[in-house]
């Protein structure tokens, strides 16, 4: 039986999180992120929802989700998930974009699930060079190619890849982004959009692809991930998102990301140590 090895690094100099899961049986549920996912399946076979749409995917596939597009996987054979990826945040993307096409603006991606070869090489390519510590220039070389193939092949202005979203759930989702953090009610979110409960549901899930609730689960991970990586302890980052507790916060964010909170920080507190030691060697 092959062991789960679930490898994660934070690349300083390119300003993107890489991964690797090995023998992953684990689902992940309807959510979505904040920053841009290009993965890469190796083996295995999984059902992927995304954007209410359905997909088999397989070895050779290559994933990619826009910063807001709703996704969940499941195992769907006895094959066990071998998988690359990146996370790529929005400023890192505006910054490449604006050196490759020379207009600083954030782009979207049509496709969801491509087949394309030589995309497919250049991202293995680069995620081994990550992956091995790298610190020749041929790495950020492949990393733009592989953001300008996707760009030129499957690109267009990030707002057109944008579901539009009614006047009343825009206002449901700004209350429960600006109240994340306190115990909101479903009376409150009804009062704030105008609608009756079983109308916001209805419309909140055909509208945003997921539940009113698992938004606000999303939300709040999503903001501890951003405390982790500036350091905060994982029990101060489960308080400050309105978790209950560190274990309901812990259980939240491996079923989301797929690693535990103190390993997500660890990534970046290593990150900053190497930075640091680098700084003191220079002086």
């Amino acid at each position: 039986m092959k062991k789960e090895i679930r490898t994660v690094c934070y690349d300083e100099e390119l300003q993107i999180e890489t991964y690797r899961f090995e023998g992953i049986e684990q689902p992940f549920p309807n959510h979505f992120h904040e920053h841009y996912v290009i993965g890469f399946i190796e083996e295995g076979k999984r059902c992927l929802s995304c954007k209410n749409k359905e997909y088999t995917i397989k070895k050779g596939d290559i994933i990619v989700f826009n910063p807001g597009d709703n996704h969940a996987c499941v195992q769907s054979s006895n094959e066990k998930l071998d998988y690359r990826g990146f996370n790529i945040s929005k400023s890192t993307m505006l910054n490449l974009t604006d050196e490759i096409t020379g207009k600083k603006a954030l782009p979207g991606f049509i496709e969801n699930v491509i087949q394309d070869d030589e995309l497919a090489c250049c991202l293995s390519s680069l995620h081994k060079m990550v992956m091995s510590g790298l610190a020749e220039f041929e790495k950020e070389e492949k990393f733009i190619l592989m953001i300008s193939l996707l760009i030129s092949k499957y690109g267009r202005p990030f707002e057109s890849c944008i579901a539009e979203c009614g006047n009343e759930i825009d206002r449901a989702c700004k209350f429960i982004e600006k109240h994340y953090s306190e115990h909101i009610c479903m009376d409150q979110i009804c009062t704030c959009a105008g609608l009756s409960k079983s109308t916001l549901l209805r419309a909140f899930t055909k509208s945003k692809g997921i539940t009113p609730y698992r938004y606000l689960q999303t939300i709040r991970i999503n903001e501890a991930k951003k405390l982790l990586e500036q350091g905060v302890a994982p029990i101060e980052a489960a308080i400050r998102t309105g978790f209950s507790d560190q274990s309901h916060f812990t259980n939240f964010f491996s079923t989301f990301i797929g690693l535990s909170p103190g390993v997500y920080r660890e990534i970046f507190f290593d990150s900053n140590l190497k930075e640091s030691e680098g700084d003191r060697n220079e002086k």
